[in-house]
C-alpha cells in the first residue's frame, strides 16, 4: 500500500518542491512531481536556477523517451503518464489519479493559503477513508 505523508506549513510550495526534489535525487530514488501546467513551468525554471552543487536532473514527462528514462525527476500534469513509480509529490488541489501505483505519496500544504489548506484537508479525508496510514510532517517544527 502506498505510504502517504503530508508536509504542512510550507512557506513556498514550489521552493519546497525544489528542495524535496534535490533530497530525493540524492537518495537515489526517482520522483514524479504532479502539478498544473503553469506551476510545472515555474518549477522547471526554478530547478534550472538552483546552484550548480544543488543541480536536479529533471525533464517533463512528455519529453523524449530516452531523456525521461534517464531523468530521476519528472514533471507531469498527470502522474499516470510517468513511467517512474517510487515517489510522487502532489502539488494539485485534488487527489492525483493513479497515486496507488507509487511507493510513496507526499502532499505539500501551504503555510498561509487557506484555500490550499482546505483542499489538503479534503485530500487527507480521502486517503484516511480508504485506510491509508498518513504521516504528518510539520515543516515549521522541523525548521525550528
Amino acid at each position: 500500500m502506498t505510504e502517504v505523508a503530508f508536509h504542512f506549513n510550507a512557506p513556498d510550495k514550489l521552493a519546497y518542491a525544489c528542495r524535496f526534489a534535490r533530497k530525493v535525487q540524492r537518495s537515489g530514488a526517482r520522483l514524479v512531481i504532479a502539478a498544473p501546467a503553469d506551476a510545472l513551468q515555474t518549477l522547471d525554471r526554478m530547478l534550472w536556477l538552483m546552484a550548480p552543487q544543488d543541480f536536479v536532473a529533471h525533464c517533463h514527462a512528455d519529453a523524449d523517451e530516452d531523456l525521461v528514462q534517464a531523468s530521476p525527476v519528472l514533471l507531469a500534469q498527470d502522474a499516470r503518464l510517468a513511467p517512474h513509480h517510487e515517489v510522487l509529490l502532489n502539488l494539485h488541489a485534488e487527489v492525483p489519479e493513479g497515486f496507488g501505483r507509487f511507493d510513496r505519496l507526499v502532499e505539500v500544504v501551504s503555510a498561509q493559503d487557506e484555500s490550499d489548506r482546505a483542499q489538503a484537508r479534503t485530500r487527507w479525508r480521502h486517503y484516511a477513508s480508504r485506510g491509508y496510514a498518513i504521516t504528518r510532517h510539520d515543516l515549521v517544527l522541523k525548521a525550528g
